[in-house]
């Protein structure tokens, strides 16, 4: 029968506990998720500042769908670039201390156009070997080199860049070397060495890429992320995670903006995102900027969480909204979200190939909207469920 691999592997992810299936969420308010008629705590939200709901935010979308519309009609290069656009633009930049910033319709689609862009056939891309998917797959279609270096091993990235120098043909052009990384890492929560990554990247005369989807908005005294903590050469961030919108960003050199906008498929050929969802991101900007306790309580939720949790909880070290609970294999895992359903916690074995094998976990994600005793009653629980 034609396409029959379709079905069999589909069988087979059953067989291996990776099979994967949507639960359709009839509702969130911020602590807790409706799905199939039950009402959760939930911990598998990427809403980190409790801004999904936020009337400011709200407020924001309806007055930008009533003054640029709910769709941008066109692409960026077209008639789809409006002031909205241009405003959270010029915001992000200012934010963020960048010379330009583009939009884009989301983090996989800029991760694959910024590694197109700088994938280039005199450039030498170094990967964190626990980069994000997208990252992975926009460097190996790229015209460049790829290496991938050890989680956080900067030795071993050095060591790449020097023997990349080293093997370089005498008569050909210098080598454009750059460094890609996440800023907090999605499946550990742990954060990079980013003022080392910094340092090196300046060192070989290169460039310091960064994923910052789950910096954005928890890092840095004004929710700035990982451009807290060192100057980036290009940072991209997402709006659907601490911003509470949806799209995503690409803060960057004037040059490098408008090589995407000349070069980058991704950018010219994509509808640009809606003007409203632009405005309404402007709102959640100001908030993450203004309202600290937002980050403040999270510190203050994570450190309840790891200090009420046993011995035989293994508990990765983190400095993020993010705790990885690893478990091991994967019906393992599968059997301990499914007894903290029962106590009505919602959370999502993260199985692989997201993570590696035998590593399956529990991805617990602290938010502004969670209060003490929820923490308390997630602690209890799965120190219950894992001992």
């Amino acid at each position: 029968m034609a396409f029959e691999y379709l079905s069999q592997e589909v069988a087979q992810q059953q067989l291996r506990n990776r099979y994967r299936a949507r639960q359709c969420v009839a509702e969130q308010s911020g602590r807790y998720v409706s799905v199939n008629e039950q009402r959760y705590l939930n911990f598998s939200s990427n809403d980190y500042l409790g801004l999904n709901h936020h009337s400011a935010i709200g407020q924001a979308l309806l007055e930008g769908a009533q003054r640029f519309g709910t769709c941008a009609s066109g692409s960026s290069l077209i008639t789809g670039y409006s002031y909205a656009h241009q405003a959270l633009e010029n915001d992000i930049c200012a934010w963020l201390n960048q010379p330009r910033c583009l939009l884009f319709a989301s983090g996989f689609t800029a991760n694959i156009a910024i590694m197109h862009a700088l994938g280039h056939k005199t450039s030498r891309l170094y990967l964190d070997k626990l980069s994000h998917a997208s990252m992975i797959d926009g460097a190996m279609s790229s015209d460049a080199s790829v290496k991938r270096f050890l989680h956080n091993d900067i030795a071993q990235l050095k060591h790449l860049i020097s023997q990349a120098q080293q093997s370089k043909p005498a008569n050909s052009n210098e080598l454009n070397h750059v460094i890609a990384s996440e800023g907090v890492f999605s499946m550990d929560g742990d954060q990079a060495a980013i003022a080392d990554l910094a340092q090196v990247a300046k060192q070989c005369h290169g460039l310091l890429y960064l994923d910052d989807a789950h910096s954005i908005g928890v890092v840095g005294e004004y929710g700035q992320g990982s451009s807290s903590l060192a100057e980036l050469d290009v940072v991209m961030a997402t709006f659907g995670k601490s911003l509470a919108t949806s799209g995503a960003f690409v803060a960057c050199s004037q040059t490098l903006a408008e090589y995407l906008i000349n070069f980058s498929r991704h950018y010219i050929y994509s509808t640009a995102i809606s003007p409203a969802l632009a405005w309404a991101t402007r709102a959640s900007i100001k908030i993450a900027q203004t309202e600290h306790w937002r980050r403040e309580k999270i510190n203050e939720l994570s450190n309840i969480l790891a200090s009420k949790l046993t011995d035989k909880v293994k508990l990765l070290d983190t400095t993020s909204s993010i705790h990885a609970i690893v478990i091991g294999d994967e019906s393992t895992a599968l059997q301990v979200a499914e007894k903290l359903r029962a106590k009505g916690i919602w959370l999502t074995a993260i199985r692989p190939p997201t993570v590696p094998k035998n590593s399956s976990r529990l991805r617990v994600t602290v938010t502004a909207s969670h209060e003490v005793k929820d923490i308390n009653y997630l602690a209890n629980c799965i120190n219950e469920v894992i001992a």
